[in-house]
């Protein structure tokens, strides 16, 4: 399957930073005696985000550059192609011993189109998504229902909501890792709620409603991007043939 420039350099920098972060993290993680997981995770955040601002102005550099890590600049609303990238999505399951579930995100917009290319790689499993070559599971989502929350900061509504669909929660790190595990149909479903930047969510979405899955605000309202406080309050992403009942069951909880 063919993908577009756009997706290929996205996907080409996504995994040239994952490298570099498994390179950081063995480095950091033979430090026995002076381990410092928050430090790690800072210089992980750094030396990725240097690179792929590298990059990106090497063979992108008419295009503005909205990142977690890098101040940010009102031009970027009046262009017309912008770079939303998270260098190191899941900073804290990073320094964490053992953890595989963080992400690299690299996603591009377009104004009047949207997220147009995107590309998410989890490099502790050697896994890369990207639009025009990721697809969705083909299977019938599982009864009940397995919904993915944060592991620090789960929605309160989760237990009204699990029962009134049936659903279990499993608790994850990375909005990347757990898009990508309802993508891979390890899960069906990812809820959020309480709070997320642009740059958590841009790629993945971009990623998988390329792949065929839904994925809106939990009201069921398209995501937007690219605005002037980069600010989503939440998301559902799920299997297409949950989302009906699930925006259903989600409307009398996000309305109290």
């Amino acid at each position: 399957m063919s993908i577009s420039p756009d997706s290929a350099l996205a996907v080409t920098i996504a995994e040239e930073a994952g490298q570099l972060l498994l390179g950081v993290r063995a480095e950091w993680m033979d430090r026995e005696d002076e381990f410092d997981p928050k430090a790690l995770g800072k210089a992980g955040d750094l030396r990725s985000n240097e690179l792929l601002l590298a990059r990106l102005a090497a063979e992108r550099p008419d295009d503005a550059v909205l990142s977690e890590e890098s101040a940010d600049s009102a031009a970027r609303l009046s262009a017309d192609r912008v770079w939303i990238i998270d260098p190191l999505d899941g900073t804290r399951e990073f320094g964490m011993r053992g953890r595989t579930d963080w992400a690299v995100h690299v996603a591009l917009w377009e104004r009047g189109r949207g997220i147009t290319a995107a590309a998410v790689t989890q490099p502790a499993l050697g896994a890369r998504y990207v639009t025009g070559e990721a697809t969705a599971t083909s299977e019938d989502p599982s009864t009940p229902s397995r919904v993915l929350i944060s592991d620090s900061r789960p929605p309160s509504f989760m237990p009204a909501f699990c029962e009134a669909v049936g659903a279990e929660t499993r608790p994850m790190g990375s909005a990347g890792a757990k898009a990508m595990a309802v993508l891979r149909g390890d899960a069906d479903a990812y809820v959020h709620a309480g709070g997320q930047w642009e740059w958590d969510s841009a790629a993945p979405v971009g990623v998988v409603l390329a792949a065929g899955l839904h994925a809106s605000r939990l009201d069921g309202t398209p995501l937007v991007y690219n605005e002037a406080h980069p600010y989503l309050p939440d998301l559902v992403i799920c299997h297409p043939a949950l989302a009906d009942r699930y925006l259903a069951a989600l409307a009398p909880l996000i309305t109290d």
